[in-house]
């Protein structure tokens, strides 16, 4: 039985990243999701200390700017082996083959498949992404519908301005480009 677990948790690991990938992405529901399931335990302040979201829940890490971040990175919270240990990683190296990759990257971050599947079961992808069937993440609470996981990354994805996924245009970039290339007619004519 035992075997059958891992090699269940294994492959619905493996193939999240390629559902996910299928799904689109809703920000208003991420941020619907964000707030009926995070907030007890995240907030997203941005420098200066102001909640942008949540309601300054402190058992988990702040999460303004977590797309594009390294994991187990914020400084003065006190993450999990595991999870420090997956921040260390080439992105070569994650199991999982989640992270984002490039020569951009010295150690894994937070990128789009990685992330939703961390939100679906954190201690099950730490322990595919570092192959050692010990390893925990602090975080036990799992985001169990995968629609949901996927609107959540892209809502947290809005708060991290510095680092752009491809194929993440939030809603309103296109009415935004439209009105960009009118105005640009309007000019030339």
């Amino acid at each position: 039985m035992r075997l059958f677990t891992a090699l269940a948790t294994t492959t619905t690991l493996l193939t999240a990243p390629a559902f996910a990938q299928a799904m689109e992405a809703d920000v208003a529901n991420g941020e619907s999701e964000f707030a009926r399931q995070c907030v007890s335990c995240h907030v997203i302040a941005d420098e200066s200390g102001e909640v942008l979201a949540g309601r300054a829940g402190r058992i988990g890490p702040n999460l303004h700017g977590v797309i594009g971040r390294q994991p187990g990175a914020v400084e003065d919270f006190r993450y999990s082996d595991a999870i420090v240990a997956y921040g260390e990683l080439a992105p070569a190296d994650d199991k999982t083959g989640a992270a984002p990759q490039g020569d951009d990257f010295d150690t894994v971050v937070w990128g789009k498949d990685n992330t939703i599947a961390y939100l679906e079961d954190p201690t099950a992808f730490l322990r595919d992404a570092l192959d050692d069937p010990r390893a925990r993440s602090k975080m036990a609470y799992k985001v169990r519908d995968a629609q949901a996981a996927v609107d959540i990354q892209a809502y947290l994805a809005t708060f991290s301005p510095d680092f752009e996924l491809p194929g993440a245009a939030m809603e309103g970039d296109a009415a935004m480009e439209d009105e960009a290339m009118d105005e640009e007619a309007g000019s030339a004519n």
